[in-house]
């Protein structure tokens, strides 16, 4: 079999990119508070280091949303060694070795302001639309909370004031405002539109369909009263299931959201 080179990535002519990096398989990258905190430290760091802009963000169980202007250094130079080092603490914590990360992350240029308010949006109703939670605010580990102004450990992170407020206002308190009705507001916002193997939602009827498959001869309401292991190892399979929410999954099987999250 020939093998092809990789296409270059095309520059982004503002420097801006929105930024997905996954765990390899899908599988989960972040599994406590721990974990979390480690590769926000680390994010910032570099960002401190070679002078990144950091517009939004939001850790997932096994992938990380970023919207980010490239600094003094390729953007491919920087997101490698962000992952090498969180690598790196991840195999000696959990005494293992192999791929974390898909190989490549995927990024698409952010050229226009419209598009750009669209990708922070996007990056924070991302745990609401998973299932996650019923409120952007809900969600610890992404920039929300710091364009609410609610009080964390990462508000040095964030370059709010200079980019996504000042588009709505000069005025910091009328700009929050006007930035949280449109953070909130229902859309079908999408990205990385060219993304050819996007995966669709299920309807409920699918996910039926398709948990049921993995059940085997369990039944949807026996699923909660398995033991801890044997439920864990269920729910983990219809996590990673393409096409279906974990709330879609909650409603389905009868158990908690906290419950399928934690598996």
């Amino acid at each position: 079999m020939i093998s092809l080179p990789r296409q270059a990535r095309r520059k982004s002519k503002s420097g801006v990119y929105h930024i997905m990096l996954r765990g390899a398989n899908k599988q989960e990258i972040f599994h406590d508070n721990e974990d979390n905190a480690r590769f926000m430290n680390i994010l910032n760091k570099y960002k401190k280091q070679v002078q990144l802009k950091i517009f939004a963000w939001c850790l997932m169980n096994n992938h990380v949303h970023l919207l980010i202007k490239e600094g003094e250094e390729e953007l491919s130079v920087t997101m490698k060694r962000i992952a090498v080092s969180y690598v790196q603490y991840y195999n000696k914590k959990y005494s293992t070795t192999g791929h974390l990360f898909q190989d490549r992350f995927k990024s698409e240029n952010v050229e226009t302001k419209r598009y750009f308010l669209s990708v922070v949006r996007y990056i924070h109703q991302n745990p609401v639309k998973a299932g996650m939670v019923t409120h952007v605010k809900e969600w610890y580990w992404s920039s929300c909370c710091e364009y609410y102004h609610k009080s964390s450990d990462y508000q040095e992170l964030l370059d709010r004031d200079g980019g996504v407020l000042r588009i709505f206002s000069d005025n910091r308190i009328i700009a929050i405002k006007e930035f949280q009705a449109f953070n909130e507001k229902s859309n079908a916002d999408v990205c990385f539109e060219n993304e050819k193997n996007r995966i669709r939602t299920l309807t409920d009827e699918e996910a039926r369909k398709k948990i049921k498959m993995i059940l085997g001869s369990i039944t949807f309401a026996q699923v909660k009263s398995l033991s801890r292991t044997e439920r864990n190892d269920i729910l983990r399979k219809v996590k990673t299931a393409e096409g279906i929410s974990q709330r879609q999954a909650s409603r389905i099987l009868g158990v908690s959201l906290s419950i399928i999250h934690r598996a």
